[in-house]
């Protein structure tokens, strides 16, 4: 396997090479932008970039995306050289990259989130000035953009009515795959280059044990009286596939329209969310209700840092934020507790919280961490109503009865090491409901 010199990159990349560059979609299989490129083209390499943009922003140099990522770009890598081909994998500014690199043509598929609509934009240009093409496809998405609107023609706020009408525009042309396979003939012949390692990327190693890459359709199937309960693995743990697209969200969709329509509901909030986003680029770091930034959020770092810790004295508060600190993910019920807790219990600013929840989540989506952070807030499009506060004790009685989760994650639970708690609860959700009726009012 030869390592990549500078000199020969040209020479790889040439005039007769067509790019797939690679992002959100981690897959050779029912890949958007790879069949459309290997369709049109008889010499298509699959290139990856690590976005120095974004990884020079990551504090933890044991990243467990990273880690991720790269596991997922090997498995991808040795699919290539079984067919011949192999894998480019490059470090830097995707702008500085493209500068230099003259193929045939671009593919790659949409991604939606603020900078990288920027950073697309600025790619597409440096490339049109070269005379080469810069083809984009809508690939982690069912519906995206303006697909489901309101019969006036503007965006839908509440998700009720958005899935009602996602659901009667889904047909069988929506969930149908792309068979790339058919193409794997026209992938550029060459030999394999090595791709970077962690360490050459400035991070380390990881011990991590991530999520199979396995659709469990029993779980799926009983996704609806299984799904609140975080002691049983009652939900896929697909999350961070589909953020990273390892897993084709088509495939997905067929399987949930067959099995279980609030595990397709699941899927349709993600599509909500990144529709939201698009039309509403404000909710990155503003209430999307204006009148919510307006509430007089308590800058309480010491409290803060005791829910970062899972140190709060509420016991399913406490388990959520140390399974999220130790393995990168968190149950959806109980992610839903940690973020009332934090911003009505303690009056902390859902964008703490959302930021939190961005350096360690392993499946992080901009669209979907907001969305869930505004919901708990109050704050967002079809948000929980600002007088319902989660009362954990009574979560916990309903989906953690028999305390199986708290004391996983928890084990000094019941004894004199634990915790009182940092707040009381019936003073939390009457100070809440005050500041917030108070500056509503405003």
């Amino acid at each position: 396997m030869k390592t990549l010199e500078t000199q020969n990159l040209n020479k790889l990349v040439s005039k007769d090479t067509t790019l797939v560059w690679l992002r959100r979609d981690l897959r050779l299989q029912d890949n958007a932008a790879l069949y459309y490129a290997l369709k049109e083209n008889k010499s298509v390499l699959p290139l990856f970039i690590f976005d120095s943009t974004i990884l020079d922003k990551l504090e933890d140099k044991a990243d467990k995306r990273v880690a991720f990522i790269h596991q997922s770009l090997m498995q991808i890598h040795e699919e290539l050289i079984k067919l011949g081909s192999s894998l480019l994998v490059l470090h830097g500014n995707p702008v500085d990259i493209y500068q230099k690199l003259n193929p045939k043509a671009v593919y790659t598929n949409h991604d939606y989130e603020p900078y990288a609509l920027e950073r697309d934009a600025t790619v597409s240009n440096i490339l049109s000035t070269k005379a080469i093409d810069f083809k984009t496809y809508k690939d982690q998405l069912i519906f995206e953009k303006d697909e489901v609107l309101k019969d006036d023609g503007k965006p839908y706020t509440i998700f009720t009515p958005y899935s009602r009408k996602w659901k009667a525009k889904l047909n069988k042309f929506y969930l149908k795959s792309y068979p790339t396979e058919k193409y794997f003939s026209h992938f550029k012949q060459c030999e394999a280059i090595s791709i970077p390692s962690l360490k050459s990327l400035g991070f380390e190693d990881v011990e991590a044990t991530f999520p199979e890459r396995i659709i469990k359709q029993s779980i799926i199937e009983k996704y609806d009286t299984q799904r609140n309960f975080p002691a049983i693995v009652g939900t896929t743990r697909l999350s961070v596939h589909l953020r990273f697209g390892t897993v084709s969200i088509r495939k997905l969709a067929q399987i949930a329209v067959k099995k279980n329509e609030v595990w397709l509901n699941e899927l349709i909030w993600r599509d909500f969310y990144h529709m939201i986003l698009w039309h509403f680029p404000h909710i990155v770091d503003k209430a999307f209700k204006p009148a919510y930034d307006n509430i007089p959020w308590r800058k309480d770092e010491e409290r803060f840092a005791l829910w970062c810790e899972g140190k709060t004295g509420y016991p399913i508060v406490d388990a959520g934020m140390r399974e999220l600190n130790t393995t990168g993910f968190m149950h959806n019920r109980v992610r839903m507790i940690v973020a009332s807790f934090l911003t009505k219990h303690l009056l902390i600013d859902w964008r703490w919280g959302e930021a939190y929840f961005a350096k360690k989540l392993l499946d992080f989506d901009l669209a979907a961490n907001n969305g869930g952070w505004q919901w708990a807030a109050s704050s967002g499009c079809d948000a929980a109503p600002y007088f319902r506060v989660f009362n954990p004790t009574l979560q916990t009685q309903k989906f953690d009865p028999k305390f199986e989760y708290i004391k996983k994650w928890v084990p000094e639970f019941g004894t004199p090491d634990y915790p009182t708690p940092i707040v009381d609860h019936t003073f939390a959700r009457d100070r809440v409901l005050k500041t917030y009726k108070e500056a509503l009012a405003e």
